[in-house]
């Protein structure tokens, strides 16, 4: 179909993502996906395949994200170097790791003998796990609302996966993805086309008529039981249902996909154009369909919600992962702690990286949720739940090389070897809670025997502050993925 004229409200003017609230909601975002979906429909499959191979010919990346993966015959000694194995204890001297198969094999001694292993000597640096982004948008984090409402949708996929290499080449090694059509660049990964890290893909954002993920526009409501899909939903970016048995079905279609979790919309947000901050969406009987179509599968349910009435909500009907949640009361958290649910946070703390309103309502609704913030990680301490590090940023290529600077901001409220934990050990914690839909079996986030071999070699001390990972392409030395290695500068 040809591409249509939308007219954007006066306040959609922003450029980047508010990282003081989740910007799904955006009226700009509803428009890119339209594009992006006018595009597929004038190309046609095979069409829009030579034109995006074509592209691909073309595309030359920078000499520092080009770097190709060395490829080892045998077992690789790490020596000379202090360990943190993700766990969060401290730091440990004159260690040495051993990598085969793609695996650690072995924690060793210091003078352990190399046994036909290559040997890398790290020069007394720290070696750690790789890093896991808990709350990512692949596809969407490092084009601009401008750009993606003109360019061609080949240009749109090469953008991310230009971004996942550079993902990688910050040391994250693994993702789990939180909405939006990730599986075709998950599939080139994981098949070697191009670098970037593990994606655990939770396929379209599900949600409620008027939720947080609805991006129609006023002209197309209503929706007759004969009208097509919207164009985000065709290009499987969101998923509109109402009701158990839509909800159900649409659950089952992600999973049908390769969804490793299913992520569904149960509250406002701040840059929302229809659903305020503090309403609550789908109800519990629609939330628990969800629910229990992932456990039938053996995964899980993650929401986006900032609420209490919300959270709690999510909770009785079996969600086991609250996204953002900045606006808990006690009640939410003891709860959350009772359940054994994840609380994953995001520092949302309306500073330099935060987005800026021109309309007061949401600036205020920013303001709640940055104070929120400060007060969730004291709640999450008090209570011992269970807490994840994310990003979520989106839309903000100029925010994407400051991802690892969202992960040293939490010295604020840890210390350092806590947060390192969090976004290592933890969050790797949280990638197995897919059980069997876990499209990379094996441990992720630890240094220990049968892990897989994702480590860093870097220039810092982490015991004293993490402010080295706000410079990864110079404190980085070594990035090593499923004991390949993509980065050597030692």
């Amino acid at each position: 179909m040809p591409p249509t004229v939308r007219f954007l409200p006066p306040f959609a003017a922003s450029t980047h993502h508010d990282h003081a609230a989740c910007g799904c909601g955006s009226p700009l975002l509803q428009r890119f996906h339209e594009r992006m979906m006018a595009d597929i429909s004038r190309r046609h499959f095979l069409g829009g395949t030579a034109a995006v191979m074509a592209l691909f010919a073309g595309l030359h990346a920078p000499s520092a994200v080009g770097e190709a993966p060395r490829e080892r015959e045998g077992p690789l000694l790490l020596t000379h170097l202090r360990l943190f194995d993700g766990s969060g204890s401290p730091l440990r001297d004159n260690l040495a790791v051993r990598v085969a198969e793609g695996r650690i094999q072995a924690i060793l001694p210091g003078d352990a003998d190399a046994e036909g292993a290559e040997v890398i000597d790290c020069g007394g640096r720290v070696v750690m796990p790789g890093l896991i982004d808990a709350h990512w948008h692949t596809t969407l984090a490092a084009i601009t609302q401008a750009a993606a409402m003109t360019a061609d949708v080949g240009y749109v996929h090469l953008v991310a996966a230009r971004e996942a290499e550079r993902t990688l080449m910050r040391g994250v090694t693994s993702v789990r993805d939180v909405g939006g059509p990730s599986f075709a660049l998950k599939r080139a990964i994981d098949e070697g086309i191009v670098a970037g890290p593990r994606i655990f893909p939770a396929g379209a954002m599900i949600s409620q008529t008027s939720g947080h993920g609805d991006f129609r526009m006023r002209h197309e409501v209503p929706r007759g039981s004969a009208t097509p899909l919207s164009e985000q939903e065709r290009q499987g970016v969101a998923a509109i249902a109402d009701g158990e048995a839509e909800v159900l079905r649409r659950t089952r279609e992600q999973l049908m996909l390769g969804a490793s979790q299913i992520k569904l919309m149960a509250g406002g947000g701040v840059a929302s154009v229809y659903d305020p901050l503090d309403s609550t969406q789908f109800t519990e009987r629609e939330l628990r369909a969800a629910v229990e179509a992932a456990e039938d599968w053996g995964t899980y349910v993650m929401v986006h919600v900032y609420t209490p009435r919300g959270i709690q909500r999510a909770l009785r009907a079996g969600v086991r992962s609250i996204e953002h949640g900045q606006l808990a009361d006690e009640e939410s958290v003891r709860m959350m702690a009772g359940e054994g649910a994840w609380w994953s946070l995001q520092p949302f703390l309306q500073d330099e990286d935060a987005n800026v309103y021109p309309d007061a309502a949401r600036r205020e609704s920013q303001r709640q949720v940055a104070e929120g913030t400060v007060r969730a990680y004291e709640l999450a301490q008090r209570f011992d739940v269970q807490t994840a590090w994310g990003t979520d940023i989106l839309f903000s290529p100029q925010n994407t090389p400051n991802q690892l600077r969202q992960l040293a901001k939490l010295t604020r409220f840890y210390d350092p070897l806590t947060v390192l934990a969090m976004a290592t050990g933890r969050n790797g914690e949280l990638l197995s809670l897919c059980g069997p839909r876990n499209p990379y079996p094996g441990t992720l986030g630890r240094i220990a025997p049968g892990a897989l071999a994702d480590l860093l070699v870097v220039d810092g001390d982490p015991s004293r502050g993490l402010d080295f990972l706000a410079d990864p392409e110079r404190n980085l030395r070594l990035i090593m993925k499923a004991g390949k290695i993509h980065k050597d500068r030692l």
